[in-house]
């Protein structure tokens, strides 16, 4: 076996690496998958394979909720479309919202209120805003984009969130440290999740894209108009504005008390408690299968539609979301194999980390970019909450001092900004999922305008640090930011003048 070397990275690299160059995600992600297997059987075929079987099996079982929820979202889709509410929102926000401009910031809006979750986040701001952003030919890529940049930047900046709770549970036993006051204390200093915020909205008013992203909307700007206009002829029903919004709504409603509600507030827990405590999964799960019970309510007596087209968006709804399972059994099963019970990529890392001697002014730049590292190869923000937070804890004990609030919300930074460029990420192919776009596209269009920022935030690490003053880490990574966009539409508007 090759436990503690750097080969136990190289499973995941081997993944992304051949799905950026391939374009093909799901025998990318076999390829990496089954290569971490040998690797851990020391080249033994059939073991492999049986391995390779095994950890999908743990990580399908573990992570049945999702699955569901996935073919509830799904079926509910379907019937919103089966209906005509889809269409008939979409004219109806048109009417209000008057341009691209309005169309992505009424996404950008509907992802901020939507924080407790990011796969809730994703799945629902995909479903809601997808009419409205077909009326104005936006890019399936660019509605992505806005999604995942509103989604997990959104939800690790909330106190009220299953991101707060995952930070909180990540804080070793024998620490003396409250988690949720560390989290706290990290939201103004998650330079990532701010910055992402920030460069998006730029792009948005100021009408600007560039690099991969603008070559996309160029030649895919046809299609999108031709898919819109398919769309609108296939769509019919009887339904009306609020056969759409009632659904959505009953859905973000009963999800949020059934987090609650698995969170224990019967049981006498504040709001904050059971937020923390939640079993978000189960939560999406029943707040889904019950508003399904309501849509045909909803719908069949009113005869919306008929219960033979219900019954129809079922196996339709399964059969839409079989893509977004399937990518997500293959990143799952791969950071199985990387997990602690296999290859361990996270031990060697955390080795790594334990083992050096770093200036303490510069770790929370380094721990931004070990983070970013880790969550790109192994696709999880939070396995990277779990394996690098406990060593800042270690490094910086005691009290929460201004050294450790840097360098945990460095951690959280690059864990997002890792998911983020990551095409293995859970989030990610779920922001893909949720605007109906190719999940490679999404990523390779995506990623330059994250790096960007991950550029930034590093500078403004480094600052933090070596000062101690995370407040002044923030505006020069802003001013940064700014100063490259800036320079980018400049240099861009320059040359079409040209």
């Amino acid at each position: 076996m090759l436990q503690g070397s750097f080969w136990v990275l190289v499973p995941p690299i081997i993944a992304i690496g051949l799905a950026l160059l391939t374009k093909e995600v799901y025998l990318s992600l076999l390829v990496g998958i089954f290569s971490g297997a040998l690797f851990f059987t020391d080249f033994h075929f059939l073991r492999a394979t049986e391995t390779t079987f095994e950890v999908m099996g743990e990580k399908v079982s573990g992570n049945i909720n999702i699955v569901i929820f996935l073919v509830f979202l799904g079926i509910l889709v379907s019937l919103l479309s089966k209906s005509g509410a889809s269409k008939t929102y979409g004219e109806w926000a048109a009417k209000s919202i008057r341009s691209k401009r309005g169309a992505l910031l009424s996404t950008c809006g509907l992802g901020a209120l939507i924080f407790v979750d990011d796969y809730f986040n994703c799945l629902t701001v995909g479903t809601v805003m997808r009419p409205v952003t077909d009326k104005y030919k936006i890019t399936r890529a660019k509605l992505a984009y806005v999604i995942d940049a509103t989604a997990a930047p959104i939800c690790i900046i909330a106190p009220i969130s299953s991101w707060a709770a995952a930070v909180g549970s990540s804080l070793p036993e024998s620490s003396s440290i409250d988690g949720f006051n560390l989290f706290l204390h990290t939201i103004p200093f998650n330079l990532y999740a701010l910055l992402t915020i920030l460069m998006m909205l730029f792009l948005i008013v100021s009408k600007f894209d560039f690099g991969p992203m603008k070559r996309y909307e160029t030649i895919h700007q046809k299609e999108i108009e031709e898919d819109c206009e398919a769309n609108e002829k296939s769509a019919g029903g009887k339904g009306r504005v609020f056969d759409l919004l009632i659904p959505i709504g009953v859905l973000i409603v009963l999800c949020i008390s059934a987090m609650l509600y698995t969170g224990g507030i019967l049981e006498g827990n504040s709001i904050t408690e059971s937020f923390a405590n939640c079993d978000s999964a189960k939560s999406l799960v029943l707040g889904s299968f019950f508003t399904l019970i309501i849509t045909f309510l909803l719908y069949i007596p009113r005869k919306v539609i008929t219960f033979k087209e219900f019954a129809e968006a079922i196996p339709e709804g399964f059969k839409a979301m079989v893509p977004a399972i399937l990518i997500l059994t293959l990143a799952w099963t791969l950071s199985g194999i990387c997990n602690e019970n296999y290859l361990d990529a996270g031990g060697y890392v955390s080795t790594l980390v334990s083992n050096s001697s770093i200036g303490i002014g510069i770790l929370p730049a380094v721990f931004f970019l070990i983070s970013l590292g880790l969550a790109f190869a192994t696709g999880t923000s939070w396995g990277t909450f779990g394996i690098l937070i406990p060593i800042a804890v270690a490094v910086f004990p005691g009290e929460i001092s201004q050294m450790l609030v840097l360098t945990v919300a460095a951690i959280l930074a690059g864990a997002v900004c890792g998911d983020h460029v990551s095409p293995i990420s859970d989030t990610t192919i779920l922001a893909s999922t949720g605007a109906d776009c190719n999940h490679i596209e999404h990523v390779s269009t995506q990623m330059p305008y994250a790096l960007i920022v991950a550029a930034c935030c590093f500078i403004g690490y480094i600052i933090a640090g070596l000062t101690g003053n995370g407040w002044l880490g923030l505006g020069i990574a802003a001013v940064l930011l700014m100063g490259t966009l800036l320079t980018i539409y400049w240099v861009s508007e320059k040359k079409q003048k040209n």
